[in-house]
């Protein structure tokens, strides 16, 4: 699985990626952003969480640097035991949530993705 972000033609990325970047900006090329290191802008806990997904939840936004483009991502942690400034990497998991919880029939999601955690 990638986490795949655009280039767009004029220099710029986007996560997710967009048909158009800015100032309509055409798409030219994908880059896979979990083959990348990012550094944690800021961080919270959520205790509240949707169903299925894990109690308590570590989200963060985090910044990737890209031969000197940024982009920015909001990503789950695996564990709360992070500073903003932290480097992290992501780590592919195979359930981000359970897919029985919620009103989503499971077959209709991918329950894939990436957590990030602390390097």
């Amino acid at each position: 699985m990638t986490m795949e972000a655009t280039r767009y033609d004029n220099g710029s990325i986007s996560y997710p990626g967009h048909p158009r970047g800015p100032d309509g900006a055409e798409p030219v090329e994908t880059i896979d952003l979990s083959e990348y290191t990012a550094e944690v802008v800021t961080w919270t806990t959520s205790t509240a969480t949707p169903p299925g997904v894990r109690e308590p939840n570590h989200l963060a936004i985090v910044e990737f640097d890209i031969e000197g483009e940024s982009v920015r991502a909001i990503v789950q942690l695996t564990t709360g035991d992070v500073e903003t400034g932290d480097e992290v990497r992501p780590v592919y998991e195979e359930e981000l949530r359970e897919p029985g919880a919620g009103i989503r029939e499971p077959e209709s999601q991918d329950w894939d993705g990436y957590r990030f955690e602390p390097i």
